[in-house]
């Protein structure tokens, strides 16, 4: 897969589609890579017309790893007393920075949980690369986030484990936990899901960087009232990890923008859902006509 340099970090990034599509860049979430937007899903968005980008985050996947930051203490984070290697604005400049490295002046901006709050930065700080923007499963971080239930943290806060089996394991029973009440647990298709993310890259210090970023983030409420552009929020009704209520306070934040609650989906994306939210993608889009 190519890589990008941008922002002073190394990008790794993958295109589905033709080139000249209409640009859709694609954020994925805490501690995951970019495969966590499934390769159906972005042949899906490239059908319907996309030139559709997924990345790896900074110190995830094959993208920079910010191991001269040191270890992070997620303890001392969790307890109040966050110091950050990097913040998620930097992050969403790490966003803007690929599309300007693609020479794309603009996309369809669209985040899935961290990756919604890198998304909502993108609008926020960087308005002028953004058509439209999407938040999946996301909300408004610092003293108005909702948080997750005891289920959920409990998800957010395991420990790595060490061995590649237990790595596995771990994976396995986050992705059963995480997963909406409509949506069935298909363990051979979770386990080659989530042995190739072992497998490609691990990196929990990585992740535990990124969620001591989520910690020190402040509210977003005030400064999405600011954003112009058409936005979408979807969020599933059985969401644990980010419960319902951190969607609908983002869509009352932003003018106009539209909330769609999935019954029965959780803390993922399932396939049963890929053309409902595709379609609404692309009705999304097509308000770009009139407001740009």
């Amino acid at each position: 897969m190519p890589l990008a340099r941008a922002n002073g970090i190394d990008i790794e990034y993958q295109t589905f589609g033709e080139p000249d599509g209409s640009p859709i860049l694609l954020i994925a979430g805490l501690g995951v890579q970019m495969l966590s937007w499934d390769d159906g899903f972005c042949k899906l968005l490239a059908r319907r017309g996309f030139r559709t980008i997924r990345f790896d985050n900074r110190d995830s996947g094959l993208s920079t790893w910010i191991d001269a930051a040191g270890p992070p203490d997620v303890a001392a984070a969790v307890s109040g007393d966050a110091h950050p290697a990097y913040q998620l604005e930097d992050m969403a400049a790490d966003a803007a920075g690929l599309l300007a490295a693609l020479d794309i002046p603009a996309a369809h901006i669209v985040g899935s949980s961290m990756g919604g709050f890198i998304a909502q930065l993108v609008a926020i700080n960087h308005p002028d690369r953004v058509l439209t923007l999407t938040s999946i499963m996301s909300g408004p971080s610092g003293r108005d986030q909702v948080a997750p239930s005891p289920d959920g943290a409990a998800v957010l806060l395991a420990a790595p484990p060490t061995t590649r089996e237990e790595r596995i394991a771990q994976g396995m029973w986050a992705r059963r936990v995480l997963k909406g009440s409509l949506d069935p647990y298909d363990e051979h298709f979770e386990l080659a899901r989530v042995t190739l993310a072992v497998d490609r890259a691990y990196n929990p210090d990585g992740a535990a960087r990124q969620f001591i970023a989520v910690l020190a983030a402040q509210t977003r409420l005030e400064r999405l009232s600011s954003v112009r552009v058409p936005t979408l929020v979807i969020h599933g009704l059985d969401d644990i990890l980010v419960p319902v209520e951190n969607g609908r306070l983002v869509a009352s934040a932003v003018p106009g923008a539209r909330l769609l609650e999935i019954d029965g989906m959780g803390h993922d994306l399932p396939e049963r859902v890929w053309s409902e939210v595709v379609d609404a993608i692309v009705d999304l889009a097509q308000q770009t006509a009139v407001t740009r």
